[in-house]
Formats: structure tokens, C-alpha cells, sequence
């Protein structure tokens, strides 16, 4: 999956506040709530040491089970669907229009802090001043997806941090199984009814798309994202989504390659030369900072794809929120695309 283009989102410089750098440091210095010592991936209770190794490779520590957990928009959602209510997130959260972003999934927005909802935007003072005791996110490429590069390690060094992989050779149910197992370190109860019907769910979902597959053989479907120079291109390799999808028997344009960015996830087209790969069906970037197709109508090749002039384009939800009801539905909307298209070849 791209990183969020630095051209399409704002950048804010946000270390040059004195005051954050001053709360920083005393926290720091207060030590905070980490501890040497885990009691393994599977967490603890808040009598007893906590600990959880992420997919990093890092174990992240604490004296008791982490309560004032701050979290990346949706590893949040995913959170919030197991029963975890972080106190403040990072990331596209709340729309223009004041309503929660697509990335919030089922949380209630107002009763979290919003520390920044673009790409490379996060307020070091706020987050110090909520005293986290973990930082919960994703990871793409082995960064902390979300926190920013320039203030990273002065992030980090305010409290545990805990990744769950997404991307590279994970797949959508083994990034399902992680944030499942976090959220059971962090007090949430797996053996509901809720969790066995929304598991249940999953796996009937993934049935349908592989019954889709069968009965619609040779359905031809190409994943892109849209931006106002650009037309990308991904690959199902180094997408957990994609590449589950791919399991079930999806077929899935492939860019070169050779032709794909640094680090391995699309393919950039002009829009010159949008129409370079054929396809039946288009998954189309649902992100806020992609273009959706109202806009792209402006963009003369893109009314030209085949799948495109047959109405064969459907959303893709490209940061799926990591519980098994929301992919569920993520799951289940595919099948329908499959199940509908026509070939036209």
C-alpha cells in the first residue's frame, strides 16, 4: 500500500513547540509505567506484569495492563470492536464536515483525543499530557505506521509501543489473529457471543468469496488508487487484504515488477497511460486523501477503462479495520462484486 502522498495532506512541524519538548522530557524522566519484566505476548492483568511481543519483534512491557492506550485511527477501531476504548488516536479520524472518517470505524470520535489526522501530523504535548502507558499501531514496512518520522523517537520514548503487521507477507486472517491477541492483553474477552458470531461470520464470508471465484471464473480484477498526477497500480503481494483475497482465489492484476516503487507495493502510471493493464473490475482506494470516481470523471482515460465504462468499479477499503466483523462485511461485499461482474475480455 502507498504511503500517504505528502503532496494530497498537510505536514506540521510539531517538535517545535518548547512545551512539548519540556512535558516530553519530564515524563521521560518520571520513568513512567514500563517495567523490565513481561509475563509473555498474551498480556496480564492489571494486578500483574503486562507484556506483548509485537510483529516487530519488540516486546513491549508494563507494570500492570495498559490503560491509557493511545492508538493509531484503525488499530483503534479494531480495538474499540473488541471492547478496548483508547483515550486518543492519530490518524484520519474526522472528516472536513466534522463527521468520523471511514477509519474510525464503530468508535464514538468525541470521546477521544484527536492527535492528528493527516499523515505526519501528531501533537507530542497532547499525547504526553494523556500520560500514555502503550502506543498502538500497524506496520506496513517495519515503521510505526503514522508516527512521524521527525518526532519518533521522542514518541516512543513516553511509553511501550506495540505493532501489528499488515502488509509484506502477512495475510488478512493471520493480522485478524494479532489484533485479536492484543486486544486480549489489554482486558478484552475473546469468548463472547459477540466474538464467536463476528468470527463465525468471517469464515461464511470467506466461503462466499470462494464460491463467487467458481461459479465467475476468470473475473480479472484490477486495485488502484487515483490521484490528481497519478494512477497506482498495486500488487496483491504485500497487502494482508490482497493477499488473503488472493488465497480464496481472486484474480488479481499483477503490475511488473520492476516497475513497482521502493518499497514494493504499486506501480505509478500517468494518466496518459492509465489503461496500460485490462481488467473486468476495478477495487478503487476508498481513503479520504484518494480520488473517488465523482472526481475522477475528470480525467479523461480514466472514463475509457473497460471496467470503468461497464460500471464495474467498487470501493476498497485499503487500511481494512483489523476485526473480523469489519472485514466480514469487507468479504461479503466482494463476493457481490465477483459474483456480478461480467468479463470483457
Amino acid at each position: 500500500m502507498p504511503k500517504p502522498s505528502s503532496t494530497l495532506l498537510s505536514r506540521r512541524g510539531l517538535l517545535a513547540a518548547g512545551g512539548a519538548l519540556g512535558l516530553v522530557a519530564a515524563l521521560t524522566a518520571c520513568g513512567g509505567d514500563t517495567a523490565k519484566d513481561g509475563a509473555g505476548d498474551k498480556g496480564g492483568t492489571s494486578a500483574g506484569a503486562w507484556s506483548f511481543k509485537d510483529d516487530l519483534g519488540k516486546e513491549a512491557t508494563a507494570k500492570s495492563t495498559p490503560k491509557n492506550v493511545v492508538a493509531y485511527t484503525g488499530t483503534a477501531a479494531a480495538l474499540y470492536d473488541y471492547g478496548v476504548q483508547v483515550k486518543g488516536v492519530f490518524g484520519p479520524t474526522k472528516l472536513a464536515d466534522g463527521k468520523p472518517d471511514p477509519m474510525a470505524g464503530s468508535m464514538d470520535i468525541s470521546k477521544v483525543e484527536i492527535l492528528g489526522n493527516v499523515y505526519d501530523e501528531f501533537n507530542v504535548e497532547k499525547y504526553a499530557a494523556l500520560r500514555p502507558d502503550l502506543l498502538a499501531t500497524n506496520t506496513w514496512d517495519g515503521s510505526y505506521w503514522y508516527v512521524p518520522e521527525a518526532s519518533k523517537d521522542k514518541i516512543l520514548k513516553l511509553a511501550p509501543a506495540a505493532a501489528i503487521g499488515v502488509g509484506d507477507k502477512v495475510s488478512m486472517d493471520k493480522a485478524l489473529e494479532r489484533t485479536a491477541d492484543l486486544a486480549k492483553s489489554l482486558g478484552a474477552d475473546l469468548n463472547t457471543r459477540k466474538s464467536a458470531d463476528a468470527k463465525a461470520r468471517f469464515d461464511a464470508a470467506s466461503a462466499k468469496v470462494r464460491e463467487a471465484v467458481k461459479a465467475n471464473p476468470g473475473v480479472k480484477v484490477l486495485v488502484g488508487s487515483g490521484s490528481d498526477q497519478m494512477f497506482y497500480v498495486s500488487t496483491p503481494k504485500t497487502s494482508a487484504d490482497l493477499k488473503y483475497f488472493e488465497s480464496l482465489g481472486v484474480e488479481f492484476v499483477t503490475p511488473e515488477q520492476d516497475k513497482l516503487d521502493p518499497q514494493g507495493f504499486f506501480e505509478s502510471l500517468s494518466w496518459e497511460n492509465a489503461g496500460k493493464y485490462k481488467a473486468d473490475v476495478i477495487l478503487l482506494d476508498n481513503r479520504t486523501q484518494a480520488l473517488q470516481p465523482e472526481a475522477l470523471k475528470a480525467k479523461p482515460t480514466w472514463n475509457e477503462l473497460p471496467a470503468v465504462k461497464a460500471g464495474q468499479v467498487a470501493p476498497r477499503v485499503t487500511e481494512p479495520i483489523y476485526s473480523y466483523e469489519k472485514c466480514a462485511q469487507l468479504l461479503e461485499d466482494l463476493a457481490k462484486t465477483i459474483q456480478n461482474a461480467k468479463k470483457l475480455g
